[in-house]
């Protein structure tokens, strides 16, 4: 059993059903296909929570399909924002209090504005980060909405904007 992370105790506590998955870490590579392919897992259903910062919503956190990309305007328009960029990665642990490759869309330091590309609600569970590298949290699209606060949003797109 993995050990339980914050993550895990907030879905404790709210009731909400969930499963801890641990999987080998690459240091090397943390991306989104390299934790699907130790879970043996469908990529469309293993998601990355990315955090942006916006010009008028200081900063809100977007929840895609690890082979997508957030589409920055339909992030922004979803958010209120005119534009919207990647946060720095330097400011990624005191903004949200997570790593990269450990960063979860629930149990940030601070609630922040959080959306989930509508492609979530075709499965009936996707992956998540449980807030540390090595460890996926497998939940179903609507109790990660509820405990994130989230919205769903078209916000992936196939095509890096930079």
């Amino acid at each position: 059993m993995a050990e339980k992370t914050n993550v895990a105790r907030l879905l404790d506590q709210a009731h909400i059903p969930y499963q801890l998955v641990p999987y080998t870490v690459h240091e090397d590579d943390l991306g989104a296909e390299t934790v699907a392919r130790e879970l043996g897992e469908d990529i469309h259903q293993v998601f990355k929570t990315i955090v942006l910062t916006g010009d008028k919503v200081k900063h809100l956190v977007c929840v895609v399909p690890g082979h997508l990309e957030v589409h920055l305007k339909h992030a922004a328009k979803a958010s209120g924002n005119k534009k919207c960029e990647p946060l720095p990665l330097k400011l990624l642990l005191p903004t949200t209090g997570y790593i990269r490759g450990g960063c979860s869309p629930i149990g940030m330091k601070k609630a922040l504005p959080t959306y989930i590309d509508t492609s979530a609600q075709n499965f009936p569970y996707i992956y998540v980060s449980a807030g540390r590298r090595g460890l996926q949290l497998r939940i179903s699209p609507q109790d990660l909405a509820k405990m994130a606060r989230a919205t769903f949003a078209d916000i992936a797109t196939e095509e890096s904007e930079a």
